[in-house]
This record gives structure tokens, sequence and C-alpha cells, in this order.
């Protein structure tokens, strides 16, 4: 049994041998780093390096690390009550989390479910969809139309809807649920200051499919504008609405998963806001929502899905009319106050005109990498930096490099991307982006 006595050495040998981390072979060939400590957007290791965190844990601590205020609202939630369960009983934190979340989401969105991870919001989104329709009377539509290059999880309902080939999960596609795949959005992004590629032939793919299976979908599921983990790509609002549309005309329902987007990532409080119309007063909304990371600021994992009267009314008015779904951890009390506490830190602030000061930042701070050899792109939207290489990276080899200059960078495939915190300073951020550009012209 191991005590406090234990080396750096000694602890890094048996996580080696003995924990399995995310995405990693068993034992561990890749170096990892243990934290001692984290402080606002610095995670300090257990042998006194001190690095940048360009990522906020997965892109979930968009208030930095050890926050008085997210501390403090934990700490008195667990004087009352750190858990209890969610089947009969109800407490004020997740009563007010759901409310807040259904005022600040697009307003057809009015029912709330609360989980505790994404990949389970999107199960529960998936599993909403389709006994709506079972409820319906038509078990036909059974199936869901996603799009190449995205990603939603790593659960089995999830793992189905990601990129079928160059995604993470083809070596069980014998076993999935077999979906089906429109081509992936090729109209860029150019941000609110740019002009996107945009044009309805960019649809074209998704419509065939449509026209041809909409009897057997239940619903689109998507990721809006930004396809996270399946590439970093970034899509003209247009396309989302024109989708919107598509599933209007055929029958079909939306999700959408907020998951990496939602709480300004993209400079906008969720994705699919990018999408409203304001011209004709219109706000963007779909009929189910998926939300999670960034949802209690990196401190408690919890999840949520969101859906609209329609698709609730439809499930309860079914042969089975209750959603069938319970986690035992559902709506836990400490992870719905520091959720409540996170979202009303980001309201309070000036968080758009922040966001914008991030995006310049990584504009300028990234531009240069633009230069460097094998570097195919350079793309910014909001808080989110990415760096697309000609080839993926060894992560062996590169991991320590950014390490090494003092930065906290997880790059994987051809991607060098960086998330970070909100609460990032100009002078911080500027070093963040000058360090990951003299680490690739290193390694490249």
């Amino acid at each position: 049994m191991s005590d406090a006595s234990d080396s750096l050495q000694q602890l890094l040998a048996f996580d080696s041998q003995h924990i399995w981390h995310p995405y990693a072979a068993m034992p561990n060939p890749v170096e990892t780093f243990l934290v001692e400590k984290a402080e606002g957007v610095m995670l300090t290791l257990k042998d006194g390096r001190e690095l940048i965190d360009g990522m906020s844990s997965w892109w979930a601590a968009i208030h930095g690390y050890n926050h008085p205020v997210l501390n403090e609202a934990i700490k008195s939630q667990l004087d009352k009550m750190a858990h209890v369960m969610f089947g009969g009983l109800t407490h004020e934190p997740a009563i007010k989390l759901c409310k807040t979340l259904v005022e600040i989401t697009p307003e057809p969105l009015q029912k709330v479910f609360l989980s505790d991870s994404g990949s389970v919001s999107v199960e529960v989104a998936i599993k909403m969809a389709l006994q709506y329709w079972l409820s319906q009377g038509k078990a036909e539509k059974h199936r869901l139309l996603t799009l190449k290059g995205g990603y939603h999880g790593d659960t089995f309902a999830t793992m189905a809807v990601c990129d079928p080939v160059n995604g993470m999960h083809h070596l069980f596609d014998k076993v999935l649920t077999q979906h089906l795949f429109a081509e992936a959005p090729s109209c860029f992004y150019a941000g609110t200051d740019g002009n996107d590629n945009w044009h309805a032939s960019h649809l074209d793919n998704l419509k065939d499919m449509l026209q041809q299976h909409h009897h057997e979908v239940a619903a689109v599921i998507l990721e809006p504008i930004v396809q996270g983990t399946g590439g970093m790509n970034f899509y003209a609002p247009k396309f989302l609405q024109g989708i919107r549309e598509l599933c209007d005309e055929f029958d079909v329902l939306l999700i959408l998963d907020e998951i990496a987007t939602g709480f300004g990532r993209t400079g906008k409080l969720f994705g699919c806001n990018h999408s409203d119309s304001p011209e004709r007063n219109k706000e963007f909304s779909p009929d189910i929502l998926c939300l999670g990371k960034t949802l209690t600021a990196g401190y408690m994992t919890l999840a949520a899905t969101l859906c609209t009267d329609k698709v609730a009314n439809g499930i309860s008015q079914g042969e089975v009319p209750v959603l069938m779904h319970g986690p035992t951890y559902m709506g836990n009390p400490l992870a719905c106050t520091v959720a409540n506490t996170s979202i009303e830190l980001l309201l309070q602030q000036k968080w758009q005109a922040n966001i914008k000061r991030i995006e310049q930042g990584l504009i300028e701070g990234l531009q240069s990498a633009k230069e460097i050899k094998d570097v195919a792109d350079v793309r910014v939207l909001g808080a989110i930096g990415v760096i697309e290489l000609e080839q993926p990276v060894d992560m062996k080899t590169i991991q320590p490099m950014f390490v090494e200059n003092g930065i906290w960078i997880r790059p994987f495939g051809k991607l060098v991307y960086t998330m970070p915190p909100y609460i990032t300073d100009n002078r911080t951020l500027s070093l963040l982006c000058q360090k990951i550009n003299n680490v690739l012209e290193s390694y490249l």
C-alpha cells in the first residue's frame, strides 16, 4: 500500500502500469505528468514546473481553477446535502438550474433531463427521439442521420453516430447500430466579420438522404457550427438553418450536441445562436439539445438534455408513458449548485466582449503558424484556436515538448488546438500562442 512518502517516480510508475488513461494503451507507453495543484490558468506539476493551461481541462474549466466563488458555493452546499436520489425527491439546486437552462436556451426547449456525463446526455437524446416515434406508432423511424466528421461520445449509442471512417470507433462497426452519414459541411464559417463560402448546394447531399430515408429517420444529430473532436471544423450558420428547414419538411427531429460549444465558447452563448435570424426576429431552436463539459466549469460531472413540449408530450402519451432512463447520480446537488454559480459568473460579466478579446488574441498569436512547414491550416472562432497539420502528430514526441515549454496543450490526430479558460489575460494568451508556435517550429 502506497503512502504520502512515495516518490514522484514511484507514483508515475504505478500510474503507467495500472491506471488506464483516455485513449491510452496498457501499460501506458506515453509519458504522463503528475499535477500537484491548479490555480487560475496555471497547472503546477509535482516536480514544481508550472504550465499555462491551454485546454481548460478538455474545454470545461472556463473560469480557471480554484475559483473562490465556485469553491464557496460547493462548500456551502456540502454542509446541507451532498447527494440525494432524484427518484421521487427533488431539491432547490436542481430546480434553480433547470429553470435557468429553460430561460437561457432557445424558447421552445422547456423540459430538462439531468444526467452525469456528456455521452449520457447524447444517449438520452437518442432515446428521446426513438421513444417519441415509438409513441407515435412509427416504429420504422429507428435510425439517425448525422454528418461525417462528427463526434458525440464514447458510449455505444454515441459511438454509432461518430465519424465512421476517421473517428475512433471503426473497430466496433460490426456491433454498432448502423446509421446514416451525410457529407461533412464544406462551407467554412468566416465568423461575424467575414464572408462564408455558403451556397444552398452544400445541403444537397443531406437533402437527398432525407428524401430517400425520411420514413426511417427518427432524428438528425450534429454539433452546431463547430465539429469538435471529429476535426475542429467550423461551418456556416446557414448550413444549420437549412438543416432545420429540411427536418421540418421531412418530419424528422433535430438533435444538437452543444457539449463542446455551449456557454460562450464560440462567441455566442450557444453554438446554435449563430443561426438565429435577427432580420426575421426568429430564434433558432432544435427539438432536443445536449449540454455538458462547461456546465459546471470543470468542478463536477454533470450534463443535461433539453427537449420541446412536443417531444416530451409525445413520449408521455405513448404506450410506455415515461422516459426510460434514470442515472443514480442524476441531479446531484453539489453539481447543480456549482453549475448555477458558474452560469451566474459567466452571465454577470461582459462575456461576449471577453470572448471577442480572446478570439482576437488567438488570431494575432497563431497567424505566424501559417508560415511553418507542414501546417495545412490555421483557424479561429471565439475562444477556439486550431492549427491543422499535414500529418498526425507523434504524441510521445510532441507532448513533452509542450511541457518543456511551459504550456499544456493536448493535440489529437493532425490537430494542435487550444481552448483556453475565459480568464486568460492578454499577456498569458500571447505567451501561450508564442510557445505553441515555437514547439511546432521545432517539432516540424
